[in-house]
């Protein structure tokens, strides 16, 4: 398989994911993340990175968002909400979380491509992004290594999701550019 062809197989791959997620549901996240008073990210290695983009758009829209980790993170009450990403289902530290940010009063979203995992029930609402995971690659259906596709099926995600809210709330590039750091 060429570069090129081994390129356009991945992005299929993650085009198929995209395909077989619910774009009800989709909505539905998006209109709980614009209304929370406050969002918090977390994810566990590349998926945080994925999470950590997925931030920095949110604040471009406008929203009160921080990525839980940050020195300056604020604590989650009534109102607020946490979007944690645990493609494989259980990560230890994703579960953990969800519970603190229940037990405060905080709406819970879980993104996962393991929607029936035992971490869901700490959940308000869980996303099902149906691809594979670093737990599930031994099976050989992606030529792509570990937990690849769902990562860069959370890129596409969050970038259609930005679309919607932008959308939502109004905005557009001349005001999230507004908010864009000048300190590159």
């Amino acid at each position: 398989m060429t570069e090129t062809s081994f390129a356009r197989h991945a992005l299929a791959e993650i085009g198929q994911v995209m395909d077989r997620m619910s774009d009800e549901a989709v909505a539905e996240a998006c209109a709980e993340i614009a209304q929370a008073r406050r969002v918090m990210l977390y994810g566990c290695g590349r998926e945080g990175l994925m999470m950590r983009g997925f931030a920095m758009r949110l604040y471009h829209l406008g929203l009160d968002v921080s990525v839980q980790g940050d020195m300056a993170a604020p604590p989650l009450g009534p109102g607020d909400l946490l979007v944690a990403s645990a493609g494989p289902g259980e990560l230890g530290t994703v579960t953990s979380l969800m519970r603190t940010a229940r037990n405060a009063g905080a709406d819970v979203m879980l993104l996962t491509a393991v929607p029936d995992t035992p971490a869901a029930k700490h959940g308000s609402r869980v996303l099902n992004i149906p691809a594979q995971t670093m737990a599930t690659d031994a099976r050989g259906a992606s030529r792509l290594p570990m937990g690849s596709v769902y990562e860069g099926a959370l890129f596409i995600l969050f970038e259609t999701m930005v679309a919607q809210l932008a959308d939502r709330l109004g905005a557009n590039a001349d005001t999230m550019r507004s908010r864009h750091t000048n300190m590159e």
